[in-house]
Order: structure tokens, then C-alpha cells, then sequence
């Protein structure tokens, strides 16, 4: 009787490395739109054209919102409410590295106009030289 030698297979199966591929895609496409939040801010409405911006460069967004606590954000990155030395800090030191950085003040309309003028100043002080005010349009 004469004895087959079984040849082995060296071919990969990817199929289960590709369900866990997808299975991982539907996972992050549904949860990505649930971590991005925002401060509720009821903007003014105002007639404006958009701020252009340098396709790499996020802009430094300030937000006030209507119980005059402010919120930093800069790339997307939403912050617990910080104090307004904090956030001069820390436009100071995004500004020392990206001096052309865009930052913009998102106001509630509720928020009163002394709050957002201080602000203002402070951001000025941080080293921008120009404070761009958010609006709806």
C-alpha cells in the first residue's frame, strides 16, 4: 500500500481578518458622530462671510456660553470650562508656535458685552492680533 504525502497549504486565510476589519469600520462610523460635542451656545444672528482659513491650521474657537463659563477648543478638542488666565495661557503658547493661527470668540447672545470685550482684551494680551467674533448667519 503505497502512502500519499499531504502537501501543506502556506496560502493565508484573511477572510476572519477581514469580518474583524469591517465589524471594527461599522463600529467606529457609528460612535465617531456620538464623541464629538459641543458647548449649546444660542449665537447672534449676523450677515457675515466666512473666515478663510489655511487648509492645516485649525482656528483657536473661545466660547462663552450663557452662564459665562469659557471653553477652549483648538483641533476639534472641546475643554472642561477654564478660567480666563488659563486660556490666555494657552493661546499665548499655541500662538508661540503658530503665529498665523485664526482665533474666533463664539459668544452667547445671553452673555453680557463687558464679559466678551474682557475676553477679547485677554486675547489680544495672548499675542493675537486680530479676534474674529462667531455668528449665525
Amino acid at each position: 500500500m503505497a502512502r500519499r504525502e499531504r502537501r501543506l497549504n502556506a496560502e493565508m486565510n484573511v477572510v476572519p481578518y477581514i469580518d474583524v476589519m469591517m465589524v471594527l469600520l461599522v463600529i467606529f462610523m457609528v460612535t465617531a458622530p456620538m464623541l464629538t460635542q459641543g458647548i449649546s451656545v444660542e449665537l447672534p444672528k449676523a450677515p457675515a462671510d466666512p473666515v478663510e482659513t489655511e487648509q492645516n491650521q485649525e482656528p483657536i474657537v473661545v466660547t462663552v456660553n450663557a452662564d459665562g463659563l469659557y471653553f477652549l477648543s483648538h483641533g476639534g478638542k472641546d475643554t472642561d470650562p477654564v478660567g480666563l488666565p488659563l486660556i490666555q495661557e494657552q493661546v499665548g503658547k499655541i500662538l508661540a508656535q503658530q503665529p498665523k493661527t485664526k482665533v474666533l470668540v463664539r459668544g452667547d447672545k445671553k452673555v453680557a458685552y463687558s464679559q466678551v470685550v474682557e475676553l477679547m482684551v485677554a486675547l489680544q494680551e495672548a499675542g493675537a492680533g486680530t479676534v474674529g467674533l462667531v455668528t449665525e448667519p
